[in-house]
């Protein structure tokens, strides 16, 4: 699935779910070496674990951040 956030540096998330767990997740834009991060974490991750660890952390005075774009686009698929 492909997810266009708001709000962020990033323009685009990709994200593969399997059975409720995280196979893969690909940011397009943003700070690079920080998604490729976050996307090597929630690797293997079940889909709610990773909302509820993710969801509503900011990026400076942002309402919103890469990682609180992932926790919604991971809402969207459930």
């Amino acid at each position: 699935m492909r997810y266009i956030p708001k709000g962020v540096c990033s323009n685009a998330i990709d994200i593969n779910v399997n059975n409720g767990i995280i196979e893969s997740v690909s940011f397009t834009g943003g700070c690079n070496g920080n998604l490729q991060g976050i996307s090597s974490l929630v690797k293997g991750m079940k889909v709610e674990e990773a909302i509820e660890r993710l969801k509503g952390i900011k990026c400076g005075f942002k309402s919103t951040s890469c990682p609180d774009q992932l926790a919604q686009a991971l809402e969207t698929m459930k």
